[in-house]
């Protein structure tokens, strides 16, 4: 017979990935670094193969270790799924989620529907929509739960990530030297739209509004017509499009707070129960993406 993964252990191997030291994973897991490293090599010797190395002075995995990722990942989502589905059978009612939409087609979807296997009788409404809009309607209690960029003053807010904005293009888009930089942008307010102008005014770099959208998809479209370049975080620049700010001497652009919130009002069960799957799930899903996760 084959030998039985222990699911702690795997936990143990997909923290310290994440975190990217023993050191971090022992901190985010309550053990000592002695007891994680014990655990790695335990889960070596069982497996036969080495799973990390080296690198500088954080870890990489080897091509062993990227496989058995993957399994691991798998392993524990389906274990966190049982035990979430048996912890929630009495979960019932409604949750309303608002979000941006650099988030609402990317990985978000496989978060909601982990939740909904586990809580089927709940009702979840997801609405998509700018920053200013989904601030409004949390406040006016339309809305339960809201991802935002950028708004850390409200209340209720459990901050998740700071993610790098970026230019973002279509690949092999390059800048003619003295033209102005053709942008795509959201009508004004808004944070990126700002963000963008001033970094332009500050390097003296000549700019023009090229096309604007009331819809992200809509400027994702206009870059990738090369109309122009947008300006987004970098953890949602599609796969069609890039990171296009060297290339094209652009000036380095600020970062952007994400966060998880609830508003001042209170929460029910389900509501409760999704705001702890997302605070759960996200920020490994952010990490991933090139986000720096908010230390608690």
């Amino acid at each position: 017979m084959p030998p039985n993964l222990d699911i702690d252990i795997l936990r143990t191997l997909a923290t310290a990935y994440r975190l990217g030291s023993f050191n971090r994973a022992a901190e985010a897991l309550g053990r000592s670094q002695s007891a994680i490293s014990q655990q790695i090599h335990k889960l070596e010797d069982r497996v036969g193969h080495k799973l990390f190395r080296k690198r500088g002075r954080g870890l990489e995995l080897t091509e062993s270790g990227e496989v058995l990722l993957g399994y691991a990942r798998r392993i524990l989502e389906l274990n966190d799924e049982a035990i979430a589905a048996l912890a929630g059978a009495s979960v019932a009612g409604s949750v309303r989620i608002g979000l941006p939409g650099d988030f609402a087609e990317k990985w978000l979807p496989a978060i909601l529907g982990r939740f909904k296997r586990a809580h089927p009788t709940v009702h979840v409404e997801a609405a998509v929509d700018k920053n200013a809009l989904l601030v409004e309607r949390l406040g006016r209690g339309k809305i339960d739960l809201a991802l935002l960029l950028g708004s850390g003053n409200l209340g209720g807010a459990e901050m998740l990530a700071t993610l790098p904005m970026a230019w973002i293009g279509a690949p092999g888009m390059l800048r003619k030297k003295n033209e102005p930089v053709p942008l795509v942008l959201f009508e004004a307010p808004c944070q990126f739209r700002a963000a963008a102008i001033a970094a332009l005014d500050a390097a003296k770099i000549p700019w023009r509004i090229e096309f604007t959208s009331p819809s992200l998809a809509g400027l994702w479209a206009a870059a990738e017509a090369g109309l122009g370049v947008t300006v987004r975080t970098t953890a949602s620049i599609p796969p069609h499009l890039a990171n296009i700010g060297n290339a094209c001497r652009l000036p380095k652009l600020p970062s952007v707070q994400l966060g998880l919130h609830s508003g001042t009002r209170p929460l029910s069960k389900a509501a409760s129960r999704l705001r702890d799957v997302l605070l759960e799930t996200l920020p490994g899903e952010l990490v991933r993406e090139g986000g720096a996760v908010r230390k608690k």
